[in-house]
């Protein structure tokens, strides 16, 4: 008996001792993974308030209502209301390029200043280095495309006395339309607040139970903590929640079952096990969540951008092969930004969510679909040798998103521009295929956007071309000896008396030689350059129209001249400063123009066809041609391309279009040019057709200032001197 129950006593003994030291495993493995995800959890939000700034910061419309004027109600909706109802940041501070305060938001509501310069003192290191990283050319590298994100600074900092996550950004052009000098940048300032609420969602969202943040600890046993350090490594504080001991938990169940009676001892450890198993098993999930949670894009469920850089590297550094190559396709929405401006930023959520669910009908199942921020997405595509795979895969991304999205019951048209890059031989170095695909979707955009264009090493060597050409034109703007003015005359109808002429701009660099307008005026459009070369190019005209009354002098006019709404206002300054006439200048536009703004073009069109300034559309024949058009808009004359006037000849179908341009335009008592007029066969045809006014070679090329002054007192027919480059 004694031996039974020293034998009963041992094995209970070695029973329970074998449960207290699995419990006591259980428990620590939980903690560390607690740990763990609590670390993981910290860094992935101090890294993500800076991808949540960014969905205002690169942005055209924060410039504009920043610069030169404050719009302080904008900037609150935007800048300050947006990132606290939207991303529940709890402060925001604008600075301009002074580091001084323009704007506060503190709680949702717009504040005073005082307490954004109290602060200035402790954010001052943070300014400090993302004003370095900017003059440094981390700013540069971004816009030329070799760096993924614009340069920004973020830390944890003590400021007002309270614990916040802080991230400074730079506010910076989406388009590259507006060009800022390197230091006169505005910078957002977003906090976090490391407060009760903010444990509270910590806590909700990734299963860390009672978080909260504290200087000093507890050292309640069943609390575990994480100390937080900021970059410098000084220590901050405390994160600390109620540990989940799922082996003492069982354990506290078990005992009175235990010392009850050892008969059951058998079928307690068996019920013991199998729950400290689906507790561990639960545990495991929710800490699964929780990382899925930090990988990927809240919005739309798709992998986000670090997710997306991982498998990328993961993908080639297992080497595309002769069977299986790899490419990557970087996809950009088209108009986006206006559908977000007309409908409101929720309708432009709802309408993320509506192209990532097309885009997931479209993708293989091997393929990994990820959201990198904004209106941007990454496909990492399998697929046999050749680019035809690609490509067809591109182009039926670009059909699917070209039909309508319904939002918020509207329709709503988007488009997508697609750079493909593809992974070569042994390539492993995921940062340069994604260079290379950022590139070759440079080229979509610039090229028209709303196709897909493979990469090629051209681009790369194109792309610091148009970077020189733009350098080079920055410094002929700023100089007196490099631009200048051509005229290329207007004849009437008889086709020897001069009417006027149009304004052509001309570049001569010395280094470079003749640049070619074909060349430096999509340059200029591209860099914001264009209005200050409008400008130019306009006063110069206006100058020699104000010598020579009742002549006409025609001025191109560019898209993103008649965008800004103080272009009208503009040209009647020059008007009244070199005292031209406005009924004797003429403004040309492209049909492009109406169809991307067609509210901003009628109201401009209307101010200056009020003043008495004509309007004339260019390239007629070539675009979106319609007769909506010439009844909806104010046009005075349209100028028939002269890629048709080149093949007029008797028979030839051009003819036959011809006559119907001009047919339709008198009809509408509308006047007609043709230009490009370089054959006597071919003034024969134009004046058979009863074309109005004609211009090219044959009559005159474009020639200098001074010449046109003295033809015009001169009429002729040829002209082969006083000719420009």
């Amino acid at each position: 008996m004694t031996a039974v129950t020293i034998g009963l006593v041992t094995t209970a003994a070695v029973t329970l001792g074998f449960i207290l030291w699995s419990a006591q495993g259980v428990d620590e493995r939980s903690l560390e993974h607690e740990i763990n995800l609590a670390r993981h959890v910290i860094s992935a939000q101090l890294d993500r308030i800076p991808h949540d700034q960014e969905s205002v910061t690169i942005w055209d419309d924060s410039i504009n209502h920043l610069k030169p004027a404050l719009d302080t109600h904008w900037v609150d909706v935007n800048l300050g209301v947006w990132m606290s109802d939207f991303f529940g940041h709890d402060e925001v501070i604008v600075l301009d390029a002074s580091n001084r305060p323009i704007y506060a938001m503190a709680e949702g509501e717009m504040t005073g200043l005082e307490a954004a310069r109290d602060a200035l003192p402790t954010l001052n290191p943070l300014i400090s280095e993302l004003r370095r990283k900017i003059s440094g050319g981390g700013l540069d590298a971004y816009e030329a495309g070799t760096a993924p994100n614009p340069p920004r600074a973020s830390d944890l900092v003590v400021v007002h006395g309270v614990l916040s996550l802080v991230s400074m950004t730079p506010i910076i052009s989406d388009s590259g339309d507006i060009v800022q000098a390197r230091g006169t940048e505005y910078i957002h300032v977003s906090m976090v607040h490391l407060a009760a609420a903010y444990a509270g969602r910590l806590g909700e969202e990734y299963l860390i139970p009672d978080a909260s943040f504290t200087e000093a600890a507890s050292g309640v046993p069943d609390r575990a903590m994480l100390p937080l350090s900021n970059r410098a490594g000084r220590f901050i504080t405390f994160l600390e929640w109620t540990r989940t001991s799922p082996g003492q938990a069982m354990l506290n169940q078990t005992i009175p079952a235990i010392a009850g009676a050892f008969l059951i001892a058998g079928i307690i450890a068996f019920l013991l096990v199998d729950q400290l198993w689906r507790k561990s098993r639960a545990l495991e999930a929710g800490r699964a969540d929780a990382e899925h949670q930090a990988r990927h894009d809240r919005l739309t469920g798709l992998p986000n951008r670090a997710n997306f850089e991982a498998e990328l590297a993961h993908v080639l550094a297992e080497r595309p092969t002769r069977e299986r190559r790899i490419s990557l396709l970087m996809l950009d929405l088209d108009r986006f930004k206006a559908v977000n401006d007309t409908l409101g930023h929720r309708a432009g959520d709802d309408l993320i969510r509506a192209v990532s669910q097309r885009l997931r009908q479209l993708v293989a199942p091997g393929d990994h679909l990820a959201r990198l921020g904004g209106d941007e997405f990454a496909l990492i595509h399998f697929h046999a040798p050749g680019p035809d795979d690609p490509l067809a895969l591109s182009k039926r991304i670009i059909e699917a998103l070209g039909k309508p999205f319904d939002v918020h019951g509207s329709e709503a048209f988007v488009g997508a521009s697609i750079g493909i890059a593809t992974a070569e031989g042994g390539e492993a170095d995921s940062r340069e295929v994604a260079r290379k695909a950022d590139i070759a979707l440079y080229e979509a955009k610039a090229t028209g956007r709303n196709r897909a264009v493979f990469f090629e090493e051209s681009m790369s060597e194109l792309l610091q071309n148009r970077h020189m050409i733009e350098g080079e034109l920055r410094e002929a703007l700023r100089r007196d000896d490099q631009l200048s003015v051509a005229f290329q005359p207007l004849y009437g109808a008889d086709h020897t008396s001069m009417i006027g002429a149009e304004a052509l701009a001309r570049w001569h660099n010395p280094r470079l030689g003749q640049v070619s307008p074909a060349h430096f005026i999509s340059i200029a459009e591209s860099s914001g350059l264009i209005e200050r070369l409008g400008q130019f190019v306009l006063r110069q005209a206006c100058e020699l129209g104000a010598k020579w009354p009742g002549r006409t002098i025609a001025v191109n006019m560019s898209p993103v001249q008649l965008r800004n709404p103080r272009f009208p206002q503009e040209v009647f300054a020059v008007l009244r400063e070199t005292g031209m006439r406005p009924g004797d200048l003429e403004l040309e536009i492209t049909e492009g123009i109406l169809l991307e703004d067609a509210s901003i073009a009628s109201e401009a069109l209307h101010i200056f066809r009020s003043s008495g300034i004509r309007i004339a559309l260019d390239d007629f024949g070539t675009g979106y041609s319609s007769l909506n058009y010439l009844k909806r808009y104010p046009v005075d004359r349209i100028k028939i391309d002269r890629s048709f006037v080149s093949q007029l000849a008797p028979g030839h179908v051009s003819v036959a279009i011809v006559e119907a341009m001009v047919r339709l335009a008198h009809a509408l008592k509308i006047e007609v040019t043709a230009e490009g007029v370089e054959t006597e066969e071919q003034v024969k045809v134009l004046t058979d057709l009863g074309c109005n006014i004609f211009q090219g070679f044959l009559l005159s090329p474009p020639i200098t200032a001074a010449a046109l002054e003295a033809m015009l007192g001169h009429p002729v027919r040829h002209v082969d001197d006083a000719k420009v480059a």
